[in-house]
């Protein structure tokens, strides 16, 4: 068996010890399949790298989001010394991301919801159905695997220029890269897509052959570590960083870009980077404390505004992935988790981007699907009953969220991370009494949980 040393890469120094990798993995879902080595901890805790000045407050040292309690008045977690943390979780989507992920007994998974504009954390929920519970949200072990090509996609419009309706034609790549992929051949390239529609559809080959045209390794080392991978991101516990090793060969080089290995990810991140996204390339920091209260119930701590950070990609280039992420959910990967048979969408007129990933790690029999987007504003409706009366004639816009979810399956498996991205959407949406958007149906009581092989 392979054996890989994987490190943070950018020359980064943020390693609290080595982490042994390994891994085989394959997968036969259309446009995310992928195969060969990728990573997941054989051995040894995930790093937890402690917390840097202006990455997690001092006054939240200790906080425990392992055990928020949720109850009418919201969500609260433990800090030491007696003190209680008031949360900007919404409790109502916490109870339904936690139901969701109970109801198809995953094997863990975790989902984070982070309003765009203020950088409010609405959910952080783990889930591990047996075992120690872990704060899976902030964990970094898991393969990034397709959701990486947004990082690719971001450096091929910034560094290459290319526009997500740059056209290419390929052939192969749906199980793996070979080097013979990576060659363009009119005899055999029948199928033609965009940049956009690669995106999309997660089509490998057309990431592997762009990237091997027109970036370098440095090239897509320096837009990760613009996008947070090799470092702590900014939060009030501490967040392992995701990590990324760039392969000098080619053909290693061309399969890392399309997001076969050699990246981790953690579903906070998966949702800081849809959100960056969301906001025009400029991320928020995020913040899931509001105030902190003393053993006598006092407030002692008090949360500021939202706080820009620095500028992690031009405007244009957020756009431009943005806008490739916006088939993922119209033609792409996630069609059907968010739309019925029927071809109806669950969130009505709500638009939604996102992107997709998939690996399996055949030895350990695990199956990773992740699921990182966000909702556009959705445009105020008309009240002509209101307005009639002299009242209020628009009712507000249902505010911007993004989204990342982790689903951790076995060869027996219910769901994926899109479906679950869904539901928690559709909680959102509803809640917000958007028109055709309905809660999602948790009465697990009345019909049984399919489940299905993976082959």
């Amino acid at each position: 068996m392979r054996r890989t040393w994987i490190a943070v890469g950018l020359g980064v120094p943020v390693a609290v010890g080595l982490v042994i990798f390994r891994w085989h993995t394959h997968s036969n879902e259309p446009g995310e399949s992928h195969a060969g080595s990728a990573a997941i901890v054989e051995a040894a805790a995930p790093a937890v790298v402690a917390a840097t000045a202006g990455k997690a407050l001092p006054l939240l040292a200790g906080l425990d989001l392992t055990k928020i309690a949720l109850s009418d008045a919201g969500a609260t977690a433990p800090l030491p010394d007696g003190k209680t943390a008031r949360l900007t979780i919404d409790a109502k989507l916490q109870s339904v991301a936690n139901a969701v992920m109970a109801r198809y007994r995953l094997p863990e998974a975790a989902v984070v919801m982070i309003d765009t504009a203020s950088g409010s954390v609405l959910v952080y929920a783990s889930h591990i159905e047996h075992g120690s519970m872990r704060d899976l949200c902030a964990e970094a072990t898991a393969p990034a695997a397709s959701v990486f090509k947004i990082v690719t996609g971001a450096s091929l419009v910034d560094t290459a220029g290319l526009s997500p309706d740059e056209r290419a034609c390929y052939s192969g790549g749906e199980q793996r890269i070979r080097e013979s992929d990576l060659v363009a051949d009119s005899k055999k390239d029948k199928w033609c897509t965009t940049l956009g529609g690669a995106m999309g559809r997660s089509i490998n080959t057309v990431f592997a052959r762009f990237a091997l045209q027109y970036l370098s390794a440095p090239a897509i080392e320096q837009m990760a570590k613009s996008l947070g991978f090799g470092a702590p991101l900014a939060f009030d516990v501490p967040v392992q960083p995701s990590a990324l090793k760039v392969p000098s060969d080619p053909l290693g080089f061309a399969r890392t870009a399309a997001g076969f290995w050699n990246t981790t990810l953690s579903p906070f991140h998966a949702a800081w980077l849809s959100a960056t996204m969301a906001r025009g390339g400029e991320p928020v920091r995020p913040h899931i404390v509001s105030e902190v209260v003393s053993d006598s119930g006092k407030i002692v701590w008090t949360a500021s505004g939202p706080k820009a950070l620095e500028r992690a990609v031009k405007p244009h280039v957020a756009h431009a992935v943005a806008t490739m992420m916006g088939s993922t959910v119209t033609d792409g990967t996630s069609f059907r988790a968010f739309h019925d048979p029927e071809g109806r969408p669950f969130l009505a007129d709500v638009p939604i981007a996102g992107k997709t990933g998939t690996l399996t790690d055949a030895a350990a029999q695990r199956y990773y699907t992740w699921f990182s987007g966000f909702s556009h504003a959705t445009k105020p409706a008309s009240n002509p009953a209101a307005e009639q009366v002299g009242g209020e004639v628009d009712k507000p816009a249902s505010p911007p969220v993004a989204i990342g979810v982790l689903v951790v399956n076995t060869p027996i498996w219910t769901i994926k991370a899109n479906v679950l991205a869904r539901e928690v959407l559709r909680a959102y949406f509803a809640e917000h009494n958007e028109k055709g958007v309905s809660m999602p149906n948790l009465d697990e009581g009345n019909r049984s949980v399919a489940r299905k092989k993976r082959k």
